[in-house]
């Protein structure tokens, strides 16, 4: 069965270590859509950090955002599905961060285009406080609504978020995580993202009906796409249930060792700086591999 729908991570997956687009995974996503395969962004984002370089790519899929939690076209901004963290949980999820004394992140606003609220950042968390500055810098006149900082994160949510991260070195995210699981259970959904190489590593938590897999699904039911005809890459855990979905699952080469040796029924392509989005395109899609 021909692929019609390619679902593809951003960030370890179609953009290089630098964040950068290179001129050959472009070429093949052209030639792809050429031929009338739809392409959707799938990432662990906000939307309103995915939604440049949806509109540059000129993506006619909605982009699917913050881990599968929301799902929206990047220029209409209409919302195609929201899956929000109940209120109870996230209040729960906060205070558990704090014990750890650990950086809170809220991504809020599903309606428009989305907003970041935090209100602390400890000295020794670089690399939040270089995420704050990429997404100010990135959204240039928007920065102010782009991100905001309050008192406290504590009083500024009375409603339900879009989801909840965290960020910092592996051992201490790998550590909330696992507390996290045990004492919310299956109350929220956690979605970890690391970079070992980097020893930096994400915590996001949603509510437990979202992640990719429903996003793609979403999108392919949009579209009236069979899960057959739907191909996904992805590069880390937060990526598995949509390869899971998808027909064709491809795991970058980049991908951790631990996803690379247990899921072996998924493809592998080469890395996210060798164009391992343009090789798998080639080879399931274009057929000249």
């Amino acid at each position: 069965m021909s692929i019609r729908l390619l679902a593809l991570d951003l960030d370890g997956t179609l953009l290089n270590s630098r964040g950068e687009l290179s001129e050959r995974n472009r070429a093949a996503l052209a030639e792809a859509r050429r031929r009338g395969v739809i392409v959707a962004v799938v990432t662990g984002r906000r939307f309103r950090d995915a939604r440049p370089l949806a509109l540059e790519l000129g993506l006619d899929a909605p982009v699917i955002s913050h881990n599968g939690a929301l799902t929206k076209h990047a220029r209409t901004l209409e919302t195609v599905a929201v899956t929000l963290l109940p209120l109870r949980e996230a209040r729960e999820v906060l205070r558990l961060g704090r014990e750890r004394e650990l950086d809170a992140m809220i991504s809020d606003d599903a309606v428009g285009a989305g907003v970041l609220v935090y209100d602390h950042i400890n000295d020794d968390n670089h690399a939040f406080r270089r995420y704050i500055e990429w997404s100010r810098r990135i959204h240039g006149d928007e920065a102010e609504e782009s991100v905001r900082r309050v008192d406290s994160l504590e009083e500024y949510l009375d409603h339900e978020p879009v989801h909840i991260t965290y960020s910092g070195t592996c051992a201490a995210m790998e550590a909330l995580a696992e507390a996290l699981k045990c004492e919310m259970g299956a109350r929220v959904k956690v979605f970890a993202t690391l970079y070992r190489r980097m020893d930096f590593a994400l915590i996001d938590v949603l509510n437990p009906q979202a992640s990719k897999g429903t996003g793609v699904a979403a999108a392919a039911a949009e579209a009236g796409i069979k899960r057959e005809e739907v191909m996904a890459v992805g590069d880390n855990f937060n990526d598995l249930e949509m390869l899971d979905f998808a027909g064709t699952g491809v795991l970058m080469g980049n991908a951790d060792a631990r996803l690379l040796s247990e899921k072996t029924d998924l493809h592998v392509t080469t890395s996210n700086d060798e164009d391992g989005v343009a090789e798998a395109i080639e080879r399931f899609i274009l057929n000249t591999v």
